[in-house]
């Protein structure tokens, strides 16, 4: 694997022709390994001379925010240097020259910023439900499992198992047990060829790590946020959310409220932040897990106007839908108001909502025109998605995606999926499971919930 790697880096010099196997604008782990190993797939198999360069759709500067993928590139000893993101080459320019071939994988439609390259996409391999309305007219292969990585062992093992090295195989073997939350039947993620994919690679190479090893492994490196800038922490699980006049960042950080406040030059930090990312406050909710392995929520309202400021924490404290029963903190930082959250199960999702509704209420007072309410994030699709399982009170209609959640190493048992694949929703939400891990972890204490 890495030869190849270093050889598509090479390619990247040459004014010749690429195929580029693109993964989706999430680029967690599924896309980024289903990304490289079908690239290496269609390199190694294709006879004419041609050039099959795997893409990660992000910035570099954005895989740190990616603690899963980092750990396991470190693990199996690919440099990330090698690794080809999507500010490091041109596929605009390709197309318009005539030079480009798109394979996607992990996603089928492209945002509307790369509408001029569905010209070029030449193959499509995903584990979505299709969208008809912007499906490319291509060969497009679809199929409702686990993992994409479950799709590209399948292609490899039918069509040159010859090619698969330990390191491919370990790749494809990890994603896809983490995908499928260790195979585990009472969540009923993995499917039939999951299983079925998973056990082939396991007897090809019997030194694999052990299932529950990877998954733990890989799961804690997706939770961790040591390591990280206050702006990265942010940005790692941001929303935003807009009414005319105003626009609120929303972000989810996995640690301890206490912890995150007593971050150094915390308040410079916020005020660049909401500058870099145009928002007039932020709304950070922290999550974490205490000794009794009990999520824990926290909430900080951040916003140098005080008006706006004390409009949504008033909002925010009359809520009854749902009732979110805040508690207020002391804070030495200006212009931030913090508070313990007693109702665990009032997830971020359900939080948009009430934000829409302070929002509103701010826009009346201040008598700005109201309007249709937009909503972005960090990617079109996790937007997308949030919006949607957020409720028809914010923008109906978009679709539904996947986003791979930051999730501590929990028993088992506490993971149960909120969207089982019929629904069309072939990944846990990062707030799916924390507000499953918040039921089941208060019903072990004989404590009714929803």
């Amino acid at each position: 694997m890495e030869d190849y790697l270093q050889g598509c880096r090479a390619a990247l010099q040459e004014s010749r022709p690429l195929h580029v196997v693109l993964g989706n604008e999430a680029c967690d782990l599924d896309s980024m390994v289903s990304a490289l190993t079908l690239a290496f797939y269609l390199a190694k198999t294709t006879e004419a001379e041609e050039i099959f360069v795997p893409v990660l759709n992000i910035k570099r500067s954005e895989l740190p925010l990616r603690g899963d993928n980092v750990f396991f590139l470190q693990k199996l000893h690919i440099p990330e240097t090698l690794l080809i993101f999507r500010d490091e080459i041109d596929l605009h320019a390709l197309h318009q020259a005539s030079q480009l071939s798109l394979v996607l994988v992990d996603h089928h439609v492209l945002p509307k910023s790369d509408a001029a390259l569905e010209e070029a996409v030449a193959e499509v391999l995903d584990h979505r439900p299709i969208e008809q309305k912007h499906c490319p007219p291509c060969p497009v292969s679809v199929e409702l499992v686990g993992s994409c990585a479950t799709l590209v062992t399948e292609r490899i093992l039918q069509g040159a198992p010859e090619i698969l090295d330990r390191t491919t195989a370990a790749l494809l073997h990890g994603t896809i047990i983490l995908d499928c939350v260790n195979m585990d039947p009472k969540i009923g993620k993995a499917t039939l060829k999951d299983n079925q994919y998973v056990e082939k690679l396991e007897a090809l190479f019997p030194d694999l790590p052990k299932r529950d090893d990877i998954f733990d492994s890989l799961q804690k490196a997706k939770f961790d946020v040591s390591g990280l800038t206050t702006e990265q922490m942010l940005r790692k699980d941001l929303k935003t959310i807009y009414r005319p006049g105003s626009k609120v960042a929303i972000s989810a950080i996995y640690m301890d409220l206490e912890a995150f406040l007593q971050r150094p030059n915390l308040s410079a930090d916020l005020h660049a932040f909401c500058h870099a990312h145009s928002c007039d406050a932020l709304v950070a909710m922290t999550i974490f897990f205490n000794t009794h392995n009990e999520p824990v929520r926290q909430l900080a309202v951040f916003c140098t106007q005080v008006a706006l400021r004390t409009t949504i924490c008033g909002v925010l404290e009359r809520s009854q839908s749902p009732p979110l029963k805040l508690t207020p903190v002391p804070s030495s930082h200006p212009n931030l108001q913090a508070y313990l959250q007693g109702n665990t199960q009032a997830s971020r999702k359900k939080l948009l909502p009430v934000l829409q509704e302070a929002l509103s209420a701010y826009s009346d007072s201040m008598q700005i025109p109201s309007g249709q309410p937009e909503t972005a994030g960090a990617s079109r699709e996790q937007a997308d998605k949030e919006l949607d399982r957020a409720g028809n009170s914010l923008i109906a209609g978009l679709s539904q995606d996947e986003e791979d959640p930051p999730l501590p190493p929990t028993p088992m048992n506490s993971l149960v999926d909120e969207c089982p694949l019929d629904q069309g929703l072939p990944r846990l939400s990062a707030e799916a499971v924390f507000e499953k891990c918040s039921q089941i972890s208060l019903s072990q204490s004989s404590v009714s919930k929803k």
